[in-house]
């Protein structure tokens, strides 16, 4: 049985420079990621870590950067802090195309029996789609902030 990988392109009007500090600065991902940030040094074994930004600063996911080149590649793994072993990698691909950027996340490499792989699959349009829409109006979709409710209150229960 083939492992599932999860592909997602997207082309935003913005510079590879705009879309890795959305990808990477805290004060950015909060904006269009459901008020979660994405927190590390970005460096190559360092951990990141993907905290809600309310004052529990819970972690909702956990891993390790394994490949940082910006502003035109990222590649981190991938878990649930409660299951750490059901681990997945998710690589940011950004390129220049003409006045536009070409973003591919491809989130792949899930352990078998992964309960992962059907967290995610809904969730990679919503923040997609919200972090277009906040590069290039300034505005993020609800739609992304009410699924990372949604999948935060699942955690917990």
């Amino acid at each position: 049985m083939m492992k599932p990988e999860l592909i997602y392109t997207t082309y935003i009007r913005t510079t590879p420079e705009k879309l890795w500090h959305a990808i990477t600065n805290p004060e950015f991902t909060r904006q269009y990621w459901g008020g979660n940030e994405n927190v590390s040094d970005w460096i190559p074994g360092a951990k990141w870590a993907h905290i809600s930004g309310d004052e529990q600063r819970a972690a909702r996911i956990i891993g390790q950067v394994v490949e940082s080149v910006p502003p035109k590649r990222l590649v981190l793994t991938w878990a649930d802090p409660a299951d750490e072993a059901d681990i997945s990698r998710v690589t940011f691909q950004i390129e220049s195309v003409d006045d536009e950027v070409r973003l591919d996340v491809i989130h792949g490499d899930f352990r078998p029996g992964s309960d992962m792989v059907n967290k995610v699959s809904g969730g990679w349009p919503r923040v997609l789609s919200s972090l277009k829409s906040f590069l290039e109006t300034g505005k993020a979709l609800k739609s992304a902030s009410c699924a990372a409710k949604h999948a935060a209150t699942e955690a917990l229960v």
